[in-house]
C-alpha cells in the first residue's frame, strides 16, 4: 500500500463553500460551544484520515502557521 502525505495545496473544488460552510457552524454559539465544535471535528477528520504520519504532518504544518 502506497503510503500517504499531507496534501497542501489547494484541493477543495469550492474552497469558499466550505468557508461559509465553516463559519455557519458557529453561528449562534458561544465560544466555549465553538471549541468544542472544532474539536469534534478535527477528531472526525482525523478519524477519516487514519494515517498518523499525516495526521502529525498536518499538526507541524498547522502549528508553523501560528
Amino acid at each position: 500500500m502506497k503510503k500517504q502525505s499531507l496534501r497542501l495545496k489547494a484541493n477543495i473544488e469550492a474552497p469558499d463553500d466550505v468557508y461559509q460552510m465553516l463559519l455557519q457552524m458557529h453561528d449562534g454559539r458561544s465560544d466555549e460551544d465553538s471549541l468544542l465544535i472544532n474539536a469534534k471535528l478535527i477528531l472526525i477528520l482525523a478519524n477519516h484520515i487514519g494515517d498518523q504520519d499525516v495526521i502529525a504532518e498536518a499538526i507541524e504544518a498547522a502549528t508553523k502557521q501560528v
